[in-house]
């Protein structure tokens, strides 16, 4: 269920531009090939409303005034189509409301057009309060590396948290890191593991409320999904501009899996797909089912 757009349909992808350190290397075609990764992307966000047998009878967007009309209309088409496995309380089917946070996918095509596509969802919400949740406690933000920023690396790291029954965490992993500036391919693995490790480090010394109720609270530790962005700030000081319903461009990082954690733990799971400024539950049990390709291809 891809579709293609002509580059008004995508208005206001852009592209990257590479910084000033790294536009030296442009003519060995280094950079060049870095470019060819690029792809856009969004974060759409909302709510779907789940009937007693797992059908999608509607889709409700977060500020669907800031969206543009092809992308609503791709993600609409796609979620009434979508099955999830039945939700059971306390013996019976019940009809559900599952916050939704989907990414979908930009990337350039022969002739100047643009397939669109969705690439991960998640039906999780970031608990602030949920005794049957891991909650934040204290999470200092990393520094950001002197190296990164004098060197003007930007990008998004998603991490994997082990939070121990004491609240404390016992490790963290870095499953993806997402870059959003142009060099040369090594430049780009080095600043992966520079953010990485920057992100890691500052993770292990985060504190959790633990859950305290349901079946959670019998676990002997909990995966928590972070979501960590390194951004400089505008010249004067000044914040990020709003970027909900806009194209982020970037360059993808190969996924990773923490060495706790199996394949049968992972599959399906987008870390990409969840807002800044969260605490994930990052197991399966958390969130409705989703039962059907994510297109409905």
């Amino acid at each position: 269920m891809n579709v293609r757009l002509g580059a008004l349909g995508v208005a206001g992808v852009l592209l990257l531009a590479a910084p000033v350190w790294a536009s030296a290397t442009v003519s060995n075609g280094s950079v060049a090939a870095v470019r060819q990764q690029v792809e856009s992307s969004m974060l759409v966000r909302g709510d779907v409303h789940i009937e007693q047998d797992g059908s999608v009878s509607g889709l409700v967007f977060h500020q669907e005034e800031k969206l543009p009309e092809g992308v609503v209309k791709l993600v609409r088409d796609a979620a009434l189509q979508w099955r999830f496995e039945p939700i059971v309380v306390d013996g019976r089917t019940v009809k559900a409301l599952a916050p939704m946070s989907l990414r979908v996918i930009a990337r350039k095509v022969e002739g100047g057009s643009y397939e669109v596509s969705l690439s991960g969802v998640s039906f999780q919400k970031s608990e602030t309060a949920d005794p049957h949740a891991v909650t934040a406690i204290k999470m200092a933000p990393p520094r950001y590396p002197e190296l990164a920023y004098q060197s003007g690396a930007t990008g998004y790291v998603y991490l994997l948290v082990k939070v121990g029954s004491d609240g404390k965490v016992e490790d963290a992993f870095a499953e993806q890191v997402n870059l959003t500036f142009l060099s040369r391919e090594s430049d780009q693995r080095r600043f992966r593991e520079v953010l990485a490790k920057s992100a890691v480090s500052a993770a292990k010394r985060w504190t959790f409320r633990v859950p305290t109720a349901g079946e959670e609270a019998t676990q002997p530790y909990w995966n928590v999904r972070v979501p960590v962005s390194y951004a400089i700030q505008l010249a004067g000081g000044s914040q990020r501009p709003e970027t909900y319903g806009r194209w982020r461009s970037y360059v993808a990082g190969p996924r990773e899996r923490a060495p706790w954690r199996s394949e049968s733990q992972e599959a399906g799971s987008a870390p990409d797909t969840l807002a800044e400024g969260g605490v994930y539950m990052a197991d399966s049990n958390n969130g409705p089912r989703l039962l059907t390709p994510l297109q409905g291809s």
